[in-house]
């Protein structure tokens, strides 16, 4: 059994979890764009200088946020890799 003060919480959590879902539906759509950009112009699927600005900015915005700031450059890493990815077979032509 669930008391009102803990399904309260979950509840904020659940909502917070799609809200999350939604926003990286967006980025990802707007990241395939960038891919097909990419692959249309002859430009290389990963960019490091790019990747590098961005992980500190946001380690920046993380500690601001008194978010671990290790935990915000994985988070971001593994969101990069996942785009690379779908931009190295953007390229690949498929």
């Amino acid at each position: 059994m669930t008391d009102d003060i803990l399904g309260r919480y979950r509840e904020s959590i659940d909502n917070i979890d799609a809200a999350l879902i939604f926003m990286l539906a967006e980025r990802f759509k707007v990241t395939k764009a960038v891919g097909e950009y990419k692959a249309t112009t002859g430009l290389p699927p990963a960019d490091p200088g790019r990747e590098q600005v961005q992980i500190e900015r946001l380690r920046s915005l993380a500690k601001s946020a008194n978010l671990d700031p290790d935990f915000s450059e994985k988070f971001l890493r593994f969101i990069i890799d996942e785009v690379i990815h779908h931009h190295r077979k953007a390229k690949a032509g498929g």
